[in-house]
């Protein structure tokens, strides 16, 4: 068996981010229902981690997709990967909707509560949302153009900076070969100091993790499970048949086990959990998605695209949630109005990305519509609202990820010989921006030859050895 000078040596079980963000849940877990008085004192981990994070996702955005678009250069070949991006979330969160109607009307998770709405404080609904509400079609449109373009990183706005980076990218296509290859070395080169950031940055994630999971369980803990048990069981329930109906028909699409991406994937999954966030973890997923066979301006295109327009999990909750509240208040929702229902949250759901407190603001607009019942129950939510968090963001974090792989196979952007040695030989590709790996100059010490394994020979000598 033959050897390879590499930097990718084996690593003990306890330097694996997945142990270690699983040690930091667990022992938030533990620290939320022993010391719930920590509970607050430990949300500036959470959110401080997060907060790092986005510090990065905008330019890391700007400089994926730049990149990607250069590669392509094709006007047409960037309007097939947005057209078809959009026609799937459009698909896939339908389903989702019905879904959790269908999930509603089966196992009548408000019945027998017999809430009266004037009785409820809505005044913690107040704060949650901030008196925010969901902007218009018009609206939606026009706050996708940026005051500036500084103003569009400075605020974080994904869909405003996507359509800078998206024209940025054309212009320098535009250039094809008169292009200076200097400006494109730079911003190549910038993406992976913006990647050895993130890896600098996740060294923090298990304290993270931590600190986001006993404040959450210390606040929102084990009453709210005892309250809302059949609600929270039949989301999660709705969640799992939305997942494994949409495993089936990704891999008849395109091959990809969703299992084994997860598996691939499992240390941003964990701290997606952990955290509650999955803008936490979407640098490392634009990233694994990259070294899976995804294009990059696919991915580049369709991830931070289907943070606003793929909330999947979030689909599923609003939907079930409304007929919740529905049989909370004993109203029975004819067809007519559960259809209507599932019309205002396809698009209302489309604008949440951004807006405070966006699910109790969609559900409040949503009942407000409808008339069905009074507005007022909505703060019915607020204790089981964050039990849901899981729930939302491992299935809309899933459901970006396999919808980036199908619209990658839809527009001959999949290089599958790729995909597969990643996900079903367990090939590990050598990513020099990996902080573990190929570490700062002066601390090569744990690095040294290893010898060729199924786990630790790089994708493209795997490649190389089957095309031979």
């Amino acid at each position: 068996m033959s050897t390879v000078e590499t930097t990718a040596k084996p690593r003990r079980w306890y330097k694996s981010l997945f142990v270690q963000v699983l040690i930091g849940i667990v022992a938030g877990i533990t620290t939320g229902i022993v010391f719930p008085g920590l509970a607050d004192h430990c949300r500036p981990l959470g959110e401080g981690f997060i907060k790092l994070i986005k510090m990065v996702v905008a330019p890391l955005i700007f400089l994926v997709i730049v990149t990607g678009i250069a590669k392509v250069g094709s006007m047409k070949a960037l309007g097939q990967i947005g057209g078809k991006a959009l026609l799937w979330f459009m698909g896939a969160t339908t389903c989702a909707l019905g879904l959790g109607l269908l999930v509603g009307n089966l196992v009548h998770p408000g019945h027998g509560l017999n809430i009266d709405p004037a009785t409820l404080d809505t005044t913690a609904l107040d704060e949650k949302t901030h008196g925010a509400h969901l902007p218009g079609g018009v609206d939606f449109v026009m706050n996708i153009i940026p005051t500036s373009v500084f103003d569009a990183f400075a605020q974080n706005s994904l869909l405003q900076v996507l359509l800078f980076s998206v024209l940025f990218g054309v212009a320098l296509a535009s250039y094809s070969e008169s292009a200076p290859p200097i400006l494109m070395d730079v911003i190549d080169q910038a993406l992976h100091v913006i990647f050895r950031i993130v890896g600098y940055i996740m060294y923090l994630a298990p304290l993270g993790a931590f600190g986001a999971m006993a404040f959450t369980v210390g606040n929102y803990g084990a009453g709210s499970l005892k309250s809302f048990g059949i609600l929270i069981l039949a989301c999660y329930g709705a969640a799992l048949v939305f997942i494994i109906g949409l495993s089936l028909v990704v891999k008849l699409l395109t091959g990809v086990n969703a299992w084994k991406f997860v598996k691939y994937c499992r240390e941003e999954f964990m701290l997606a959990l952990g955290t509650g966030s999955s803008e936490a973890v979407m640098p490392r997923i634009i990233k694994k998605l990259d070294n899976a066979g995804c294009d990059r301006a696919v991915v580049g295109l369709v991830v931070p695209t289907g943070y606003s327009f793929n909330l999947d999990g979030a689909a599923i909750y609003l939907s079930l949630a409304m007929m919740f509240l529905a049989q909370a208040v004993g109203v029975d929702l004819s067809l007519g109005e559960q259809i209507t229902i599932m019309g205002i949250l396809i698009l209302s759901s489309k604008g949440m990305a951004g807006v405070p407190g966006s699910a109790f603001v969609a559900l409040s607009a949503t009942a407000a519509a409808i008339g069905a019942f009074p507005v007022a129950a909505v703060a019915l939510l607020l204790g089981a609202d964050r039990l849901m968090d899981s729930m939302r963001v491992f299935t809309n974090l899933l459901g970006n990820c396999l919808a980036t792989f199908v619209v990658a196979k839809w527009v001959g952007m999949l290089d599958t010989d790729k995909m597969h040695a990643v996900l079903d030989r367990g090939i590990v590709p050598d990513d020099p921006d990996d902080v573990a790996s190929h570490p700062h100059p002066g601390h090569e010490t744990d690095t040294a030859p290893v010898e060729l394994t199924k786990t630790s020979r790089p994708v493209e000598a795997e490649l190389a050895v089957r095309n031979a």
